[in-house]
């Protein structure tokens, strides 16, 4: 059974034994391993079920320790002053001779690095002084986890340690920026919007639109890609979804926002982050025997609602 914990220190001892652990972020909870071993980031793949052309994002302390890594540039250097620590990932080369782990990146020449808020993972990170490979810590394709309980629930047949943080403040995953070419481009929607991201990025740099659901990303094509959260299928409960519902059918239960009747309600008062830090969390409460669907309430695209809406329509796809 996994154990939880709120040390750093045992957590730290696991991580130098070359097991997984799993840790809090502002976002979601993350599987860490040391992104240097290659045995230890291949317990992620095989623990999650994880196609292997889905790259990790690399989890490090500081701007500093991504250097390591990756090759800088003016935008990475923009964007990290901004928003680092926090819920954004920038997608850069690889450095000549770089230690990461070749399964982390899937094979290709670019990595995805992500500086964390939250004060636990933070903490871990700093004080195991390298980066660490961290996805969803969930069965691939299934809901993130945004709670401790989610993680032991979903690896209740493992010995996983999992250092317990409480809810995670964003629940929904970091926003993916790709940096590595001349015009910035928005690979995964987050909490840190288009809008925002082009406030801060150096002068002439504009973002290119949000990658849209590709038909051909589906589990079992074998094509390497260069972020994670690109699949067409991902973050889905057992039970079909159904989209724009204003009411329930038969059988369903019904997920609302703002003043609605239904099962549960991501927000009465059509609040968008408070919606996103309980999507999760709703539908694994709604993805039970007594249904037959969960039937989502329509959400604003505006701000945060984009990034809903893109996990939404990933739940809802064809499996």
């Amino acid at each position: 059974m996994p154990t939880l914990s709120t040390s750093i220190a045992d957590a730290l001892t696991a991580l130098r034994r070359g097991e997984l652990v799993a840790m809090p972020t502002e976002t979601v909870y993350g599987l860490a391993a040391n992104a240097c071993d290659e045995t230890n980031v291949q317990q992620i793949y095989r623990l999650k079920g994880r196609p292997s052309h889905n790259p990790l994002i690399v989890h490090v302390a500081n701007a500093a320790m991504a250097q390591r890594y990756v090759t800088w540039n003016a935008l990475a250097q923009a964007l990290s002053e901004a928003f680092w620590p926090g819920a954004l990932t920038l997608i850069l080369p690889k450095r000549a001779e770089c230690p990461i782990a070749p399964s982390v990146s899937a094979g290709g020449d670019t990595l995805a690095m992500r500086c964390p808020a939250h004060p636990i993972a933070h903490a871990l990170i700093d004080a195991f002084d390298g980066g660490l490979a961290a996805p969803s810590a969930n069965r691939s394709g299934r809901l993130s986890p945004t709670r401790a309980a989610h993680v032991a629930e979903e690896f209740a047949d493992s010995d996983l340690l999992i250092l317990d943080g409480g809810a995670c403040q964003i629940g929904l995953e970091s926003t993916v920026v790709d940096c590595t070419g001349d015009t910035p481009r928005v690979l995964r929607p987050g909490s840190i919007s288009e809008d925002t991201l082009v406030s801060v990025t150096p002068a002439k740099a504009s973002i290119q639109p949000t990658v849209t659901m590709d038909p051909c990303l589906r589990r079992g094509d074998e094509t390497a890609l260069k972020s994670p959260g690109l699949l067409t299928s991902h973050y889905a409960p057992s039970l079909p979804v159904r989209l724009n519902a204003r009411e329930k059918r038969a059988g369903e239960a019904l997920l609302g926002f703002g003043e609605m009747p239904c099962d549960k309600n991501l927000s009465f008062s059509g609040d968008l982050p408070e919606a996103a830090a309980n999507l999760f969390d709703y539908l694994r409460e709604l993805d039970q025997p007594r249904y037959n669907c969960i039937a989502v309430a329509p959400i604003p695209e505006s701000g945060i609602g984009a990034a809903i809406n893109d996990r939404l329509r990933r739940a809802a796809a064809d499996r």
